[in-house]
């Protein structure tokens, strides 16, 4: 947990009361983005900055109701103590079934962020975080679908790898994250691998004519075709070239 002096480090900062969960993360593309400093993420324990010797996190909630409510002083210490550590100013996120649904553009900006800011993600558990807490430390609240889950460890990871992903040298080939599903608010055109023929299913043949300019337009009118199909919602948004809109239309 050693302070960041350099202004290039993307730090993402997690707290959650069960940061042990975050250790799935160093596997694959993430985990070699992490081994080589492209990413910094450090996870610190709710608990260890409880007021009380029980490590104490939530209370009841005023006026009643089933569960417990996550307190706002020890997430307010641990919010500041991570300020402490960091040269950059900090920008809280709080995976929240209430916030902003995260669409690709959101991940982005947030990916951006990263530039000029430490992202903090708060993991809330139970039935949610102290309304105080929110209205003074959190600067926006994230969700990640309507539906409700045990905490907001697995949104926060969400978050990571879909941001993760958009870092320089994190991906193999840099055109990946361009060519991916919502990249431009389609999703991604069919792909193919060996063999030609598999059961009788084969390869359509413009991908296999080393014709690029033909391999593009069919995949074009293919990621065009699939969103029709699966996700017409996206096309009022997507970003379409011109001989995209005239297959559109």
């Amino acid at each position: 947990m050693s302070i960041a002096s350099n202004q290039s480090v993307k730090n993402i900062d997690v707290i959650s009361v069960l940061p042990e969960m975050f250790k799935s993360l160093h596997f694959g593309v993430l985990g070699r983005a992490l081994k080589n400093d492209l990413l910094r993420l450090t996870c610190w324990d709710a608990r260890d900055y409880s007021v009380d010797k029980h490590r104490t996190v939530d209370d009841k909630p005023y006026g009643g109701g089933p569960g417990m409510v996550m307190m706002a002083k020890p997430l307010r210490k641990a919010i500041q103590h991570i300020q402490t550590q960091r040269d950059k100013p900090n920008w809280v996120v709080y995976l929240s079934p209430q916030g902003a649904l995260l669409k690709q553009p959101g991940v982005v900006r947030l990916k951006e962020k990263l530039s000029t800011h430490n992202l903090v993600l708060l993991c809330g558990r139970y039935e949610g975080i102290d309304e105080r807490l929110i209205e003074s430390l959190v600067d926006e609240e994230c969700s990640i679908g309507d539906y409700v889950l045990s905490g907001g460890e697995f949104a926060a990871m969400v978050l990571i790898d879909a941001m993760a992903r958009l870092l320089p040298g994190v991906l193999g080939d840099e055109t990946s994250a361009v060519d991916e599903s919502f990249s431009r608010g389609l999703l991604e055109y069919p792909q193919y691998t060996r063999p030609e023929n598999d059961e009788g299913a084969r390869v359509p043949e413009v991908l296999l004519s080393g014709d690029h300019q033909a391999i593009a337009r069919w995949r074009s009118r293919m990621a065009l075709q699939r969103t029709l199909a699966k996700r017409p919602d996206l096309l009022g948004t997507a970003q379409l070239s011109a001989e995209e809109k005239k297959i559109d239309s």
